[in-house]
This record gives structure tokens, sequence and C-alpha cells, in this order.
């Protein structure tokens, strides 16, 4: 979204599920994410099983070298593995969000596209964005002078800075 008279670019990769989960649930409500998905059970002899009803017919598996973290946030539940062949994963609720492998595709395509359409743009907000890679993307373009980051669960942005190092630069 541009607003050219305040040369506001929005870039949005907001999660709906989160989103829609964060709106009907309160944290008081329940210490449980909503989908009761624990990402620790989604492990099965040392592979991690990514399947559900987001994407019917298909699942995504990753071979598990080693649990690098878990943890239950106010809003969902955090996984991070290193995997075999992926580097460092984070998944969130049981759904894979980001892999050191192929992290660049999401990243750049996100933040490059709408910025390269904009004029001149100067100021810059992210939706979520938690893991930091949108905003390593954003802060190479030397034209902005201002990235707000809009996240959610602060436990994400603070897992990514421990786990995802090369993504949490921005």
């Amino acid at each position: 979204m541009v607003m050219a008279h305040r040369r506001l670019v929005v870039v949005f990769f907001l999660n709906l599920f989160l989103f829609f989960r964060f709106i009907m649930t309160s944290a008081a409500e329940s210490s449980l994410p909503v989908s009761g998905v624990v990402g620790t059970d989604l492990i099965i002899d040392g592979w991690f099983h990514e399947r559900g009803t987001l994407w019917p017919g298909q699942a995504m598996s990753l071979q598990v070298e080693q649990v690098l973290h878990t943890s239950k946030s106010l809003y969902q539940d955090v996984l991070v593995f290193k995997s075999v062949n992926y580097g460092n994963v984070l998944v969130l609720d049981g759904v894979i969000q980001v892999t050191e492998r192929d992290e660049h595709a999401y990243q750049e395509m996100i933040a490059h596209l709408p910025l390269y359409a904009h004029p001149d743009p100067k100021r810059v907000l992210v939706i979520g964005g938690g893991d930091g890679g949108v905003l390593r993307e954003v802060a190479r373009h030397p034209g902005v002078e201002q990235i707000v980051i809009c996240e959610l669960d602060q436990q994400v942005i603070n897992v990514s800075k421990q786990y995802l190092p090369s993504l949490a630069q921005g």
C-alpha cells in the first residue's frame, strides 16, 4: 500500500491465521496456543512433519539435527530446530515460517518489489516480520529513512535474534 502524500510504503505480510486467533482469543483465556499444536509433537523419528488443513493433500518434512528452542509465547507455540539440510528453522504453531537455506526468496520478494514500485520511498511499515529478514532487505535501500516494525509477538523477535542472526540484522 503506497500513500504518495506521505511517501509511505507499507509491506504487509501479516499471518492471517495468527491475526484471527488473536482477535478471537486473548492471552488471559488460555496459556496454550489456540490451535493446540506443540511443535515438538510434530517431530517423529527425527523428522519434523508439517501438515494440516492449510494445505490439504500435502505435507512438508525436514530432518531434524537438533531442537534448539521450544516455548509457548502468549500467542503461539514457538519451535526452532537445526535441520540437516536447511539450517535453522523457525516454526510457529506447527507451521514452518522460515529456514536459513531459502529465506532470501521470500524476504527479497516481499521487500524489494513494493520499494522499487514506489518512486521515492522514505518511510516503511512492516507488519509482522519478527524474524527480521524483511527489515534487513528494506534497510538495503539507501533512500529509506525510517522503518517501523509492528510485530505482535516479542518472543518471535527474541528467538530470531538468538537463532536466526543472519535474518535478524534488520
